[in-house]
């Protein structure tokens, strides 16, 4: 590195060092003012003082457009209270182009985005790991999305934000009646059909930086009794890599909502779903034979064949009956077929182009998902003490046939190739659950109950390298029925304001590659146990006025047997319970409406007639560490000692609406060893977005820049290197309503 770009390399630290302190001083303002002026506000409650418990009975299927910030106590078949919840909109701010998480989860405190350039998406939770949102239970209207929930529990799909109304999230154990993953679930609720017309259309088209283009085309309406949406959602570019970054992604959805009565209604939904990019390779840091050097070319390639496909078509139908007034049922049905299709060429290391005679062949994985499930829930209103208690119960079936082929390619480019291993896997999963709200004035207890059931089993048909070693094959099950409890609490101090605790258990059952792996120097140790998992929160929210809120949380995550792959010998590896991790820390998140503070004191209308400015930010503090194991004393993956977010935006009620916000985390490392090579440093990116309505609310132009100050960073390291974050770069577009 010459010495120029040296003392650029220092200023740029320096200029970052004064940014985050600077982001942290703002944030930290807002905070206290948001908290304290609004909690100063609804100190009267009631014009007599008296404390209003909302009425939480309404079951409606459609919800208000002004979407408050935090789940309601109860909604639907479920029950909410006693829960750290979220409530993401993601037509809040300007048009969010090409699924831009970092943009999306900008109010949202807890979530680690592990960034990457391809459509994938990884989100981690308060340390644990984001590979694929793999800790989180992902969901599309409550159904699952995962390629299998338990043996290869990955998300590689995601719905479009144009079709999604919002995103429900509940954090950590507190999800417990969505299933065990600790890391809470996102639960994306798309939109509905429109009521008020029997046709309406929706475009948008958007020109990017590196040849990206999306376009989002959907119909709506209802004629009768019947309802529909459908879209088609394309996106497509070439990444900024020098080669093998590309991406196009293909997927349409359909959606029909048939009202029976009154009380009862049918839905019924299909998506399919299609999707290729190139994986560019990662980079290093330090020299080494065919090394890749991130500071010599940031955008380099060190893996030009290596590509992966994804197909995905899933249907479900939706029952929903309201049986009597204080009875509400809802049943899901869902089934259809995933296939992750992957090539990679062998040869390679991390941050290094691959060489020797392994590099002239490739590694190909196939692995098909045919998946069905059911899922039957039914609330029960009943009265006990003048007060009206609130009990849920259902039951969960989830099935998953999943064969894998892999095979080895005589090129790199191969996309077939000689058999190396066949194995067929097989999920079968059963839960019965039940949660009450007992209410004792202002006081509300929630104890919750799950049992889960579920059997996984792995045959192997071929395995070259355990043959030619002697090894029998595989021929794998094991059945596990596994109790979960909870506890959640809500006290009532003012209309909206309240204090909220959970504890919560959770468990990690072994995934497919940990019942039996693939190679012969990799053994499984016989006494393998699930990971263990309790979770506590106490927190404190309230969102008194239109124009202010706050939810802060103290919480403790405590994970014992963590599995994971310890080396035995030179030539030999076990996987087994590696040991015991702790994570605690403090969350806040806050936004203020300056107009509507004004407002409120002044006794004006400027946000009505002029528009608002909100200043919003959150953060995160987190202490994680291993605390018995291998791994005793260092890090888990991903877990950085803080991370912020915050912006402000201004909306005006015509013409439109402008955002300028932050994130900015505190280094970590991407895997638990805490090696050198798998370092993230600090950093701090900034997106600047736009959009204005240009006729009436039917046509608008939007704009934006992401990565404002061309931050030089990356957020994901894995096995074959560093995988540097997006550049500056530039988006524009049109967006139509008729």
């Amino acid at each position: 590195m010459s010495p120029g770009s040296t003392a650029s390399a220092r200023g740029r630290r320096a200029l970052e060092r004064g940014t985050k302190r600077r982001v942290l001083a703002v944030v930290g303002a807002i905070l206290l003012a948001g908290s304290g002026r609004a909690f100063a506000a609804d100190a009267a409650g009631t014009a007599d003082g008296t404390p209003v418990r909302l009425d939480e009975q309404k079951v409606e299927g459609t919800r208000e457009r002004e979407i408050p910030r935090f789940l309601p106590a109860v909604e639907g078949v479920d029950i909410y209270d006693g829960k750290k919840t979220t409530v993401i909109d993601p037509t809040e701010p300007p048009k969010i182009v090409n699924d831009n998480y970092r943009q999306l989860l900008s109010r949202t405190p807890g979530l680690v985005l592990s960034e990457e350039a391809t459509p994938l998406v990884s989100i981690g939770y308060r340390g644990l790991d984001p590979d694929r949102t793999q800790f989180t239970q992902v969901l599309k209207d409550g159904v699952p999305i995962a390629a299998d929930l338990f043996g290869y529990p990955e998300n590689y799909y995601m719905p479009p934000l144009d079709s999604v109304e919002q995103v429900d999230f509940v954090h950590g154990g507190a999800a417990l009646l969505y299933g065990p993953q600790p890391g809470g679930s996102l639960n994306f609720v798309t939109r509905k059909p429109n009521p008020d017309v029997p046709f309406s259309l929706y475009t948008n088209q958007t020109f990017g930086s590196y040849s990206f283009y999306s376009t989002y085309n959907a119909v709506s309406g209802t004629v009768g009794p019947l309802g529909y949406y459908g879209y088609y959602y394309q996106k497509q570019g070439l990444g900024f890599r020098e080669e093998n970054s590309d991406f196009g992604l293909y997927s349409g959805s359909a959606k029909g909502i048939y009202t029976i009565d009154d009380t009862s209604s049918i839905k019924l939904a299909f998506d399919g779903y299609n999707e290729e990019h190139g994986e560019p390779g990662g980079l290093r840091l330090t020299e080494a034979p065919n090394a890749v050097l991130y500071q010599e070319d940031r955008s380099a390639t060190s893996r030009f064949f290596d590509r992966f496909r994804l197909q995905r078509y899933i249907g479900s139908a939706t029952y929903e009956n309201q049986i009597a007034t204080d009875t509400y049922l809802r049943v899901i049905a869902w089934g259809g077929y995933v296939n992750r299709w992957s090539r990679r060429q062998r040869g390679g290391g991390f941050g290094t182009l691959p060489s020797g005679e392994a590099a002239q062949s490739n590694q190909i994985q196939d692995q098909a998902f045919n998946t069905a499930g059911l899922d039957a829930r039914v609330r029960q209103t009943w009265s006990m003490f003048d007060e009206q208690n609130t009990l849920t119960a259902g039951v969960m079936y989830y099935h998953d046939g999943s064969p894998r082929v892999d095979k080895r390619g005589a090129r790199p480019d191969a996309d077939d190739g000689a058999v190396r291993n066949r194995s067929e896997r097989t999920t079968n999963y059963g839960a019965a659950f039940a949660e009450n709200r007992f209410v004792f004035g202002d006081l509300a207890l929630i104890p919750a109950v799950r049992l889960e059931t579920y059997s996984q089993s792995v045959d192997e048909a071929v395995n070259v390298d355990k043959t030619a070693e002697g090894i029998p094959l595989a021929d794998e099950s094991n059945v596990d029925v596994v109790p979960l409890v909870g506890m959640g609490a809500t006290y009532t101090l003012r209309p909206t304001v309240e204090v909220y605790g959970n504890a919560s258990s959770a468990y990690r059952p072994q995934l497919f590659t940990l019942a039996v792996p693939l190679s012969p120097t990799q053994l499984v140790a016989n006494d393998l146990k699930a990971g263990n998992i309790w979770q506590y929160e106490l927190g404190f929210r309230g969102y008194p006025t239109p124009w202010a809120y706050w939810d802060t949380s103290v919480f403790f995550m405590d994970f014992d047997n963590q599995i994971g792959n310890v080396q035995i010998t030179e030539n030999l590896s076990e996987i087994r319970n590696v040991g015991r991790s702790r994570y605690y820390g403090w969350e806040v998140a806050t936004e203020v409406g300056v107009l509507g503070l004004l407002d409120d004191v002044n006794g004006t209308d400027y946000a009505e007639r002029f528009g608002e400015f909100a200043l919003y930010g959150n953060l995160m503090l987190l202490d994680a560490e291993f605390i018995r194991g291998p791994f005793d004393g260092k890090t888990p993956a991903y877990a950085p000692d803080w991370l912020v977010r915050a912006g402000v935006q201004y909306t005006h009620p015509v013409y439109g609406k402008a955002s300028l916000l932050t994130t900015a985390t505190d280094d970590m490392f991407a895997n638990d060893n805490n090696t050198p090579d798998f370092f993230i440093p600090s950093y701090n990116v900034w997106d600047l977005t736009m959009e204005t309505n240009v006729y009436r609310d039917n046509v608008a132009l939007y704009f934006g820049v992401n990565n404002v100050f061309g931050e030089d960073y990356w957020a994901r390291v894995r096995s074959d290197g560093i995988d540097p974050a997006m550049p500056r770069n530039f988006y524009g577009g049109f967006k139509v309503y008729l």
